[in-house]
């Protein structure tokens, strides 16, 4: 349980954490390609255990041909899977994207929901997914826990938690409401980029005044 100081110290420290991580990277965005909602929640699905530079190849390829969910499901599974077959897990994966957008159509006009209920029921689409589909799509103020952020959150200090819910409630209790919407961006570039997992680059970092993991001494 955090106290109502550690609250107060944790909220003035991911304020100077994200003020010089806006000043740095005023419009931070999602590096998966995409041009329409149905894109997006496509390429997110399919990022799962995968790099986006994976699926932007693969993509690159099967949104000129099919970019709506009319035209994945007339796809069908085998005809997905040559599209896809480059990414971890493609099988899988080709039966909740064809799945998703046969729901769609049937329940939503092929259109992408903009809930978190309604997203959630969606085939290969979890509480991390639903989370960068609202936040990116539809401009909500959420946090979608992946490995970097949770690597960095704790690293930090900002939000420690032993699971990803406990991380994206701490974050949310944090993060000044000016910040929210581009939080997660800018959290996911630093620590793909510089707070790598085996050897962050600390000495290119620009927060490490405000970072536990610096001054710790761990990193020695």
């Amino acid at each position: 349980m955090v106290s109502k100081v550690q609250l107060k110290k944790r909220q003035e420290q991911a304020r100077q954490i994200f003020s010089i991580l806006r000043e740095n990277n005023p419009h931070p965005t999602t590096e998966l390609k995409y041009s329409n909602g149905f894109e997006l929640l496509t390429a997110v699905i399919l990022s799962a255990q995968a790099t986006d530079v994976g699926v932007n190849k693969a993509t690159d390829k099967l949104f000129p041909v099919a970019s709506n969910a009319a035209a994945i499901a007339a796809l069908g599974i085998e005809g997905l899977i040559p599209y896809i077959k480059t990414i971890g897990l493609y099988q899988t994966k080709a039966k909740n994207v064809v799945a998703m957008a046969r729901i769609l159509l049937e329940k939503h006009n092929g259109e992408v929901p903009s809930t978190r209920e309604e997203l959630e029921e969606l085939p290969g689409v979890g509480r991390k997914t639903a989370n960068v589909v609202l936040n990116t799509l539809f401009h909500q103020p959420t946090m979608a826990v992946d490995t970097h952020i949770f690597r960095l959150a704790n690293r930090l200090g900002i939000a420690k938690g032993k699971d990803v819910l406990a991380v994206e409630r701490g974050l949310l209790a944090v993060i000044p409401e000016e910040f929210m919407l581009d939080a997660h961006h800018w959290l996911i570039l630093h620590g793909r980029y510089i707070c790598k997992a085996r050897k962050p680059e600390c000495e290119r970092c620009k927060i490490t005044q405000y970072c536990d993991y610096f001054h710790s001494g761990a990193r020695e």
